[in-house]
Order: C-alpha cells, then sequence, then structure tokens
C-alpha cells in the first residue's frame, strides 16, 4: 500500500484501483491465473485522466516491477520483472512509453 501511495503522491492525482488483492475462490472465478500476484499484491489502476508516461515511470520509482498494458488500465505488482500486453490495442497504446 505504501508504494501504491508513493506512486500516487508522484502522480499528484488519485488512482481508481479497478482490482488488487484477491482470495483464491475469486481470482478463480474471475479468471485469474493460478499463480497470480493479485494472491499476493498487485494492483489494477485505470488510465483514464492520467498521462500514461506519467503513471508508469511514477509506479517504477515506487519499487513495482511486474506491468501488464492494458488499453484501460495498468497492472503493477512486486513480482519479478516483466512485462505484457493485454492484446495488440495496448500494446499499440503502450509501446511509445516502452521504447
Amino acid at each position: 500500500m505504501d508504494r501504491l501511495q508513493g506512486a500516487r503522491n508522484a502522480v499528484g492525482r488519485p488512482f481508481i484501483i479497478l482490482s488488487a488483492h484477491r482470495c483464491s475462490l475469486h481470482n478463480a472465478r474471475v479468471g485469474g491465473a493460478p499463480l497470480s500476484q493479485h494472491l499476493k499484491l498487485a494492483a489494477d489502476i485505470a488510465v483514464y485522466g492520467h498521462d500514461k508516461a506519467t503513471l508508469l515511470q511514477s509506479c517504477r520509482y515506487a519499487g513495482f516491477a511486474g506491468f501488464g498494458f492494458y488499453s484501460s488500465f495498468l497492472h503493477v505488482d512486486l513480482g519479478r520483472p516483466r512485462y505484457w500486453f493485454g492484446g495488440q490495442k495496448a500494446k499499440d497504446l503502450w509501446q511509445i512509453y516502452l521504447d
């Protein structure tokens, strides 16, 4: 939570959290991966109204290492360093911030 708050402070705007910690039953019901970081600490932050570059930079600075890039949200977690895209539209939307 401190990392999320640190990223939020850096962005200077509230975050809308679409999903965060899940119990294993809820994770299975929503189709989450069996080893989802949402079972530990992960958050899906709505990107509407945010500058995507600033949001990503702030989350990196706050210490998040796992990033899932989607059209309407940014997944962040404390797992191993990695990233993925939630489809071609998301890849087109976010790719410029990763180059």
